[in-house]
């Protein structure tokens, strides 16, 4: 058709059209990659529709003004509505992902915030141009959810709704790559890098090599290698629910990157994704797999702590059009081995916003490591343990629950709990027995001049508490000690990894070491203290926390202390959960405290906190309820996105120029087009903070944007030096010192 006539997806500055991209070829484009992409779980013709009908409502000579410069217009309705005319309630699900891949994932009805999808599919829309049937050719046949569905009769529209959200992953995903292409290709620059060309084979060839060099020259080394046999034996096992119960130090973390390699490779899997609790230990797991990879390592694993993305701007619905979207830094997961937190990983699974679903699609097909399974937050854990359910019955994916203190979610322990769950792991009580390396006990009350005399009497110690300020205090007091450190999350990653790795040389050369932390230190980071002391806590964080002590069992049990002590200021008191659970250990410990650390003792720990709290409290905004009772017409997707917070308070993150890494890439950044490899080098540089905290910064000029004209407010920097200590990270917490800064920043 001559170039009059033609109708686009994609304008440029040139007048002629000459190198607008064609509808047809952006709609085919993009209908090819989300078939594509959802043929890994069986839902190719689905992805393929909603391929070909985002765009629909570019056929308008409205839209087409558009691209000259003329009003906005609602061009992503048109689809939804001819999806649910021409595939009925399959249509529908469509509809939602097809009307939100600009602006997000609406309510079906019923919304505060975005026009429900009902109200969308009702309101008058341009005139559609009839052409569009002769470039589109729709599938005549009758769809179906996936090939080989396994419905879940307790929870049919939780279902239903996950799918569509995997649909809008492989729909959005596919809209950004082919719109990059083409402006890439207009502007003559460079594709962008997509993944990585390294196989899971040659990973495993690389680990291979690195664990025959294990030396199995000490008792807790010969378990290690025991447990390591014993995990890998089970690669072959069906895809499905697995748990790996290994004590603190027993060597789980390599035992299950081997696993999962060996199991991936085993079921043609595309790759591991490893989900951790904290910030603070992802540099270091992603550190130790690049490690165990040598020169493949760089290029395989990705590290995803957080997203750089601003929040959906509400006022501009054309802002996640063309080549605007192209400026959000969203990663997709297309590595072989990914690197992430537990907050990333589910809060994206609940997600409404393009940026934050567009790697979903790339969970399918994988090996899920979740480790530390017992820290998911018990107010969402029924609907964490129905999205990693769902994951493995119908998107081809094997989730392990990797963690010494299993938490009881087997659907005998647990209501809607896992139906089947194989254990990795040789016998884990009597393994538990073989490594018992500490003696745990109760201490009563200490306040905080008996627990600094302590810390002051012990050359090596490690004191863990439940709150930053108690952690700053404690430091304070014995500041001038030889050895003496602080960890906290107001920290960045690099900046925690420098006094990790200062804490492991002291300790190693029996050098003075005194720290003061709170709970980050106790999920998988690696330190061998002769003693710690725990502040009262659930017994699933003493378990960890004596992980801690005597890790190389280089010590007698007896002669290596984890002491739990209860405080009585009232400004260290625990936020009311932590204190449910501290109550809920001594009344285990009544009855287990001989052996306080057993498999009979987290169990019975576990299975008494889910009854205390009940089967509503377990997922305490009712959005399992709130999703069936919905149905398809009435999917709260917007709802449940803004009441799934793995963290109630939200975070924002602001980048801290440490080291000169972090500079080069900050001044690069002021001169990019896109941002995506930028934002990955800037991830360990980041320090999250809560709303008021950042705002205090923000307020002050503390923080600032970095090219804001062309990022928004996506990359916050420090740019005050003075409010970051090597001691205590970014200091937000002192009005004065914000309201002197000010006042310092306004002259």
């Amino acid at each position: 058709m001559h170039a009059d006539f033609a109708f686009f997806a994609h304008s440029t500055e040139r007048a002629d059209r000459q190198d607008w991209q064609l509808l047809t070829e952006h709609l085919r484009g993009v209908g090819d990659l989300a078939g594509s992409y959802a043929a890994v779980f069986g839902a190719k013709p689905l992805g393929q529709i909603a391929g070909l009908l985002h765009d629909l409502g570019k056929y308008t000579a409205e839209f087409q003004l558009r691209l000259c410069g003329g009003a906005r217009v609602d061009h992503a309705t048109w689809g939804a509505r001819i999806a649910v005319e021409r595939f009925g309630s399959l249509g529908t699900l469509l509809a939602y992902g097809i009307a939100g891949h600009h602006a997000g994932l609406a309510n079906g009805r019923d919304t505060a915030e975005r026009t429900s999808l009902q109200d969308r599919l009702r309101a008058p829309l341009p005139e559609l141009n009839p052409q569009w049937q002769q470039d589109i050719a729709l599938p005549a046949t009758p769809l179906a959810p996936s090939d080989g569905f396994k419905p879940n009769q307790a929870r049919g529209q939780f279902q239903l709704a996950f799918l569509g959200r995997m649909l809008f992953s492989c729909l959005v995903d596919a809209d950004f790559i082919d719109t990059e292409a083409f402006y890439q290709k207009v502007e003559r620059r460079q594709p962008t890098p997509r993944g990585s060309a390294v196989a899971l084979s040659a990973l495993r060839e690389r680990l291979n090599h690195r664990l025959a060099s294990f030396k199995t020259d000490t008792p807790v080394n010969r378990l290690r290698g025991e447990i390591l046999a014993g995990v890998r034996s089970h690669a072959a096992d069906p895809t499905g629910v697995f748990s790996l119960t290994v004590p603190t130090g027993g060597g789980k973390t390599l035992a299950s990157l081997a696993f999962a390699l060996d199991h991936a490779i085993a079921h043609g899997l595309r790759r591991v994704i490893f989900v951790i609790p904290f910030t603070s230990i992802v540099e270091q797991t992603a550190a130790v797999f690049r490690d165990a990879f040598g020169e493949l390592g760089e290029a395989a694993v990705l590290e995803h702590h957080s997203a750089f993305v601003e929040p959906i701007r509400r006022d501009d619905p054309d802002y996640y059009q063309s080549d605007k979207k192209l400026r959000l830094a969203m990663e997709n997961w297309d590595y072989p081995i990914v690197v992430t937190t537990s907050v990333q990983f589910f809060e994206s699974l609940y997600a409404d916003r393009p940026a934050r679903c567009r790697k979903l699609h790339n969970i399918a097909g994988s090996v899920v490591i979740l480790d530390e399974a017992q820290t998911l937050p018990l107010k969402l854990l029924r609907p964490c343990v129905a999205a990693l359910d769902e994951l493995a019955r119908n998107y081809r994916s094997s989730v392990v629950l990797c963690t010494a203190t299993q938490p009881a979610l087997h659907c005998e322990d647990f209501v809607g709990g896992f139906e089947k769950v194989t254990e990795l792991a040789p016998d884990p009580e009597q393994l538990f027995r073989q490594l018992e390396r500490v003696t745990v006990r109760h201490v009563g009350v200490l306040v905080d001049a008996a627990l600094a005399e302590m810390l002051r009497t012990c050359e090596q110690a490690l004191c863990i508490v439940n709150n930053r300020r108690h952690a700053r205090a404690l430091f304070d007091a014995i500041a001038d000690e030889p050895g003496a450190r602080h960890l906290t999350t107001l920290m960045c990653a690099k900046h925690r990894s420098a006094v990790l790795a200062d804490i492991r040389a002291d300790l190693k050369a029996g050098r003075p070491c005194r720290l003061v932390a709170t709970s980050l230190i106790e999920a998988g980071v690696d330190v061998d203290f002769p003693i710690v002391l725990r502040a009262e806590a659930g017994l699933d964080s003493i378990a960890q926390a004596a992980g801690r002590c005597n890790r190389e069992g280089r010590r007698n049990a007896a002669d290596s202390e984890v002491l739990i002590f209860a405080t009585d200021n009232p400004d260290w008191a625990p936020p009311p959960e932590l204190t449910q659970f501290a109550q809920t250990t001594r009344e285990v410990l009544r009855r287990h405290g001989a052996v306080p650390l057993s498999q009979a003792a987290i169990k019975a720990y576990f299975t008494q906190l889910y009854w205390q709290k009940g089967e509503a409290e377990l997922d305490a905004h009712g959005l399992l309820g709130a999703i069936e009772a919905g149905k398809l017409a009435g999917l709260p997707y917007e709802l449940l996105a803004s009441k799934f917070r793995m963290i109630e308070s939200a975070q924002l993150p602001v980048i801290v120029p440490f080291d000169d890494t972090a500079r080069t890439a900050l001044r690069e950044l002021e001169y990019a087009e896109g941002c995506g490899g930028i934002a990955r080098r800037l991830q360990p540089y980041l320090v999250q903070l809560p709303r008021a905290g950042y705002q205090a910064l923000r307020n002050a000029g503390a923080i600032q944007p970095v090219q804001p004209e062309r990022f928004g407010e996506q990359f916050m920097q420090l740019v005050n030096p003075d409010l970051y200590d090597d001691c205590f990270g970014l200091s937000w917490e002192n009005p004065a010192f914000i309201q002197a800064d000010r006042l310092v920043w306004a002259n």
